[in-house]
């Protein structure tokens, strides 16, 4: 039988936008399930909300791009929960040989190299595809499915190819091709699941100091995970296949 509680699964959970996303939905009464590839460092973050009075928390190891790990946490879900409210697909990485905190211009694409390219891809991208189409099943037996798609303001090509743009010279090619694609999963399966009550969107957080934003970022990590919890429980007349930060939408 499924819970009647909501619940949320959150990968990358354990730092940075991933944990403070947990937290904002913990805060909500909601439970989450905090994965991280680090066991030891999972478990210590769940102990952290649960000293800040947030108990529904649980914390797994996980790595997303183990393709058998996906099919473990869909048994787990289901067994304990019985469906899966909320999917936040946060985890991912940068491996461009550049500063995204620079203050000046760089491109990568004519050194990035093809194993950078391809472990990129497979983190940001391939993973993310494949564990929501195993952890589908679970969302579909939620009463309104939400899923969410960490991008990056980075994946827009209107702005990477507006010469007015903030981010006009800042090119970390796998990087930003990799959100780029990940804003395509996020259209086309939103699309497929039109007429259901899932939602599918994708999230800029912001610039933030984490490790990947770097400590010239403009916005404290307490503030990464706004825009996440917002498509993470947005109403069921709010948008789908949309492209968000803090409720403003992006261009594609």
């Amino acid at each position: 039988m499924a819970s009647q509680e909501k619940v949320a699964f959150i990968t990358g959970a354990n730092k940075g936008i991933g944990f403070e996303t947990a937290r904002g939905l913990g805060e909500m009464g909601i439970a989450v399930v905090m994965a991280s590839r680090d066991e030891a460092r999972g478990k210590a973050a769940a102990d952290s909300l649960r000293s800040e009075g947030i108990k529904r928390v649980e914390a797994l190891r996980f790595d997303v791009t183990k393709p058998e790990e996906h099919q473990v946490i869909a048994k787990h879900l289901e067994a304990r929960y019985g469906k899966l409210d909320i999917l936040v697909n946060n985890a991912g990485i940068s491996l461009d040989d550049s500063d995204f905190g620079a203050t000046g211009g760089f491109n990568t694409t004519p050194t990035v190299t093809p194993e950078a390219l391809r472990q990129t891809f497979e983190t940001n991208f391939f993973a993310v595809v494949a564990l929501t189409q195993v952890l589908l099943p679970l969302i579909r037996k939620a009463p309104s499915g939400r899923i969410v798609n960490l991008s990056s303001i980075l994946g827009s090509l209107t702005l990477h190819s507006d010469p007015n743009s903030g981010i006009y010279n800042k090119k970390a090619f796998a990087y930003d091709a990799s959100k780029t694609a990940l804003n395509a999963f996020t259209v086309h399966l939103a699309q497929a699941l039109h007429g259901t009550k899932i939602k599918v969107n994708s999230a800029h957080p912001g610039w933030v100091k984490t490790e990947l934003g770097g400590s010239a970022a403009p916005l404290e990590v307490s503030e990464g995970g706004k825009t996440s919890v917002q498509l993470a429980t947005l109403p069921d007349d709010g948008p789908t296949g949309g492209y968000f930060h803090l409720g403003q939408p992006l261009p594609w």
